[in-house]
């Protein structure tokens, strides 16, 4: 199988301080009022499903490369944080203004970058996990695409930290909405662009990988939509998109593999293809069905 080019990391671009984030000032109340008895998704599973899960910072590589136009009506308004007064909508549009900041930090567009900067301050704030973020580093990084290999190292290192606060706290239920947001906002991005550019099929093949992405989504969702009702209402907002996505074949042709020498060293190279069917029904299905599920987080 290809390397899948979208995928759930929402904080591509937030690098963290090298110190130890002090949690022991938190606000007690706030504390006891956020721990419940929901269940918790391990640790393990979410740093499974990072590792296996591509950044969503390569769909805006590859949409640049592919000499797509920035265009910043695709994303998610920065003034809009004011709107979100829960810890869903809070947690789940901290994930979509993630992807959101390396769309444009990809595109050097360095005043709109600062813009979900201050908005992804204020949201993690919000979910007291501001203190996770040093601002100020993450300000010189993100508008200097020059320095976007570092950006990629430190974010493991970063959604792991907050996990495991979060899970600490009893609140791993919004590490799950950070990566469902940041899924679906490159979802939307890519979708929107492929309206605008039917011919395009390597961009078409890349959404209709998806479903792969979209079985591990759904599997979070299910875990947590009976102890929190607005996961529960999210799990059935994604049921049209899991149907569109449920007709993408894909065809795995096997070609025997072949030993090769690369750079000094014999290593076997896999042959085998896998051709991805989506029809522009399909897509559309999917495209329509994206939009329908992220107005309605993101209002």
């Amino acid at each position: 199988m290809r390397k899948l080019i979208l995928g759930l990391l929402p904080f591509m671009f937030w690098a963290c301080s090298d110190k130890k984030p002090n949690t022991e000032n938190l606000d007690a109340e706030f504390e006891a009022q956020q721990e419940t008895s929901a269940p918790e998704v391990s640790q393990d599973v979410i740093e499974g499903i990072i590792q296996q899960i591509p950044s969503p910072l390569e769909i805006s590589f590859l949409l640049k490369d592919q000499g797509v136009k920035y265009n910043n009506e695709f994303l998610n308004d920065p003034k809009a944080t004011s709107n979100y007064n829960s810890d869903f909508q809070k947690a789940i549009n901290l994930g979509i203004y993630g992807t959101d900041l390396g769309y444009t930090n990809i595109y050097e567009q360095n005043q709109d970058a600062i813009y979900y900067l201050q908005s992804i301050q204020k949201l993690s704030e919000g979910l007291n996990i501001g203190q996770f973020f040093n601002f100020k580093e993450i300000k010189r990084l993100a508008t200097n695409s020059s320095n976007l290999d570092s950006l990629l190292l430190t974010t493991t290192k970063n959604f792991n930290s907050i996990n495991a606060y979060l899970q600490q706290k009893k609140r791993a239920n919004l590490s799950v909405l950070l990566l469902t947001g940041g899924w679906l906002e490159a979802l939307h991005i890519t979708t929107k662009v492929a309206e605008s550019d039917v011919s395009n099929q390597g961009l078409i093949d890349k959404i209709g990988e998806q479903k792969i992405i979209l079985d591990q989504v759904k599997l979070l969702l299910d875990f947590y939509k009976t102890s929190d009702p607005n996961i529960g209402q999210l799990r059935k907002d994604f049921e049209p998109l899991i149907e569109a996505f449920n007709q993408v074949e894909f065809i795995y042709t096997y070609h025997e593999p072949e030993m090769k020498e690369v750079d000094g060293e014999m290593v076997i190279i896999d042959n085998s293809t896998t051709e991805i069917k989506i029809t522009p029904e399909i897509l559309a299905k999917i495209g329509s069905e994206t939009q329908k599920i992220r107005a309605n987080v993101t209002k």
